[in-house]
């Protein structure tokens, strides 16, 4: 199955592809970078690039009360909530649909891992969990899950939470360490 591309003057068929998601990033209300993952070299390939346009795209939509964007030849879902802003980049002839249920995703998760405190300094305190649910979401511009109730559960799955009967040897004795360092430490 071949789509002819609306936008090129000479109107040549692409293949659908699995790398649908060019970027993901979440800034700060000053539009600094807080997490940022690129996935398609060809389009940012330096920092300096990828910042700059994080720059552009942040002073396009900290203002305006949308939804999506086109910016740069590509085409930017976000959503902002108190001090944050949450952006997925896809080609200009990606279907918004698919890239808005990833931006859900991925919002609803950092909801959930952050209980409903979604903003600066708990995102910044929880960043580790935060990057490992975008690795679940997204993995090199693969779509990998759009649910972010099992996100949620593959991410925020800790020894605390497993019954003892149910851990493995090494989770055993890995949570026997942590106790014990932390009883020395007192």
């Amino acid at each position: 199955m071949y789509c002819i591309r609306s936008d090129s003057k000479d109107s040549k068929p692409y293949e659908p592809t699995l790398y649908t998601i060019k970027g993901i990033a979440i800034l700060d209300n000053d539009g600094n970078r807080i997490l940022a993952k690129y996935y398609d070299k060809n389009v940012f390939p330096t920092s300096k690039e990828q910042k700059t346009f994080e720059k552009n795209l942040f002073n396009k939509t900290h203002r305006a009360n949308a939804e999506i964007i086109m910016l740069d030849g590509l085409t930017c879902v976000y959503k902002s909530n108190v001090d944050l802003f949450f952006y997925v980049m896809g080609s200009s002839h990606e279907n918004e649909l698919i890239l808005m249920s990833v931006l859900n995703c991925l919002y609803e998760s950092v909801s959930h891992i952050l209980r409903k405190n979604v903003e600066k300094r708990a995102v910044l305190d929880s960043l580790d969990i935060v990057m490992l649910a975008l690795d679940e979401i997204c993995d090199g511009g693969i779509i990998l899950d759009a649910d972010a109730t099992s996100v949620v559960q593959r991410v925020a799955l800790r020894t605390d939470d497993i019954p003892l009967g149910e851990q493995t040897v090494a989770q055993v004795l890995q949570s026997a360490k942590e106790q014990l360092k932390w009883s020395l430490l007192k």
